[in-house]
């Protein structure tokens, strides 16, 4: 019996969608940056505000989301 390994699992394709998972992924950490005051004795509450506690973990999720669609898609057989 002839084995065909000779082709890739991930296809191009592929490939771009892990990359564009991490670049979302990536995105949404850098909207949970910041928020803290210059003066540890003073509170802020820019820490609690729409971007970082909602859009940022959602941003996140989406991504996780398009690495799993990106892992689990199956290529075109040719």
């Amino acid at each position: 019996m002839e084995n065909n390994n000779d082709k890739m699992p991930v296809t191009r394709g592929g490939i771009k969608l892990l990359m564009i998972g991490v670049v979302v992924m990536f995105a949404g950490y850098i909207l949970m940056i910041g928020g803290d005051s210059g003066d540890p004795a003073v509170f802020s509450e820019a820490m609690f505000d729409f971007r970082r506690l909602v859009a940022a973990p959602l941003v996140i999720l989406c991504g996780i989301v398009i690495e799993v669609v990106a892992i689990m898609k199956v290529s075109k057989k040719q």
